[in-house]
């Protein structure tokens, strides 16, 4: 049994996380803190478990054995790495920090304290994502050149119960969530792109506001690849019914992807016409994977590296923004 502690309700995942985690039988949810301490008593209670205001309380305290951690993210380096001193095995959401330079000073904290630490990098797990990894890796497609994804929804677009969308009005806080849509939604085309492309080098974004709320409300990235493929990547908090999209294009075939629809054509593999693959089993989800490693040594799918891969897109498309020019990721 993995007691741990969930850490803010501040993301809207959080919610989804507390649920998954009270789901399996391995996991017993002993505390809440939050920053924001209302919310997080009203959670608490909802929940059925005690309340901490007090951070330092919460991590020394011997009966918690992790955290799930769904803060803001300019608070992940500071939370992460106190978790770590104190021995925590560590659950947090995306992204894990701001900066590459947080990124490191986090994983020597973590490696140095020897607790387990996992990403939520969902999409990693899914069925569309291990088929199309399979179809690169065989070189289905032959040789891979472009790699198109798009993650979008309506969450600023104005209705009739919320003025200003659906969307928690904190993740227009450029302060606490480090940007807007690119790195918040577009972390799940970057971290697909980047598992199927390889190593990024290079990126060019713009980042732009269509509601003038401090953030980018849609984005795009295109990112090389020392691989030479090139990853154009989309995201929206302004687009209804806009499914989500992977396409994949290679000299002998392409890979689609939209919503749950995949389908693939290849001229070396027998598929002229379009073709409605079998799809693998999904794999465990990231939660389970880190209670995996934790009590059994399972080594996880989701990566160090995505996590570094992950920000270091993000950082370089933000520069590359401001400072209206590519960025080489060295």
């Amino acid at each position: 049994m993995i007691r741990v502690a969930l850490l803010s309700k501040w993301h809207v995942h959080a919610v989804d996380y507390a649920r998954e985690a009270s789901e399996n039988p391995a996991i017993h949810i002993s505390k809440v803190w939050d920053e924001d301490i209302e919310r997080g008593k009203m959670w608490a209670e909802e929940l059925g478990v005690p309340f901490d205001d007090d951070l330092k309380q919460v991590l020394s305290d011997p009966e918690i054995d992790g955290v799930i951690l769904t803060s803001p993210t300019n608070l992940h380096k500071e939370i992460i790495m106190a978790a770590a001193h104190h021995g925590k095995h560590i659950y947090t959401e995306k992204v894990l920090s701001l900066s590459r330079t947080d990124d490191k000073e986090i994983f020597s904290s973590i490696e140095g304290a020897g607790v387990n630490f996992m990403i939520s990098l969902p999409r990693l797990t899914s069925d569309y994502y291990l088929y199309a990894q399979k179809v690169v890796d065989e070189g289905v497609l032959g040789t891979v050149n472009m790699i198109r994804c798009r993650v979008a929804h309506n969450g600023a677009v104005p209705n009739d119960d919320h003025p200003n969308g659906w969307l928690p009005e904190r993740f227009f806080d450029k302060d606490q969530c480090g940007g807007g849509t690119l790195i918040d939604l577009g972390a799940h085309p970057i971290y697909l792109a980047n598992r199927l492309a390889g190593k990024p080098k290079a990126v060019s974004a713009r980042l732009h506001s269509l509601t003038g709320r401090g953030v980018d409300d849609h984005s795009v990235a295109t990112v090389e690849y020392d691989s030479g493929i090139l990853a154009v990547l989309e995201s929206s908090f302004v687009s209804s019914g806009s499914p989500f999209q992977l396409e994949i294009y290679g000299t002998d075939g392409t890979l689609m992807v939209e919503g749950s629809k995949v389908r693939i054509k290849s001229r070396t593999h027998g598929m002229n016409e379009w073709t409605c693959p079998e799809l693998p089993a999904p794999i465990h989800s990231p939660l389970q994977q880190w209670v995996d490693d934790i009590l059994n040594q399972e080594e996880p799918t989701i990566k160090k590296e995505d996590a570094l891969q992950l920000t270091a897109v993000n950082e370089a498309a933000a520069l590359s923004h401001k400072q209206n020019m590519r960025i080489t990721i060295e």
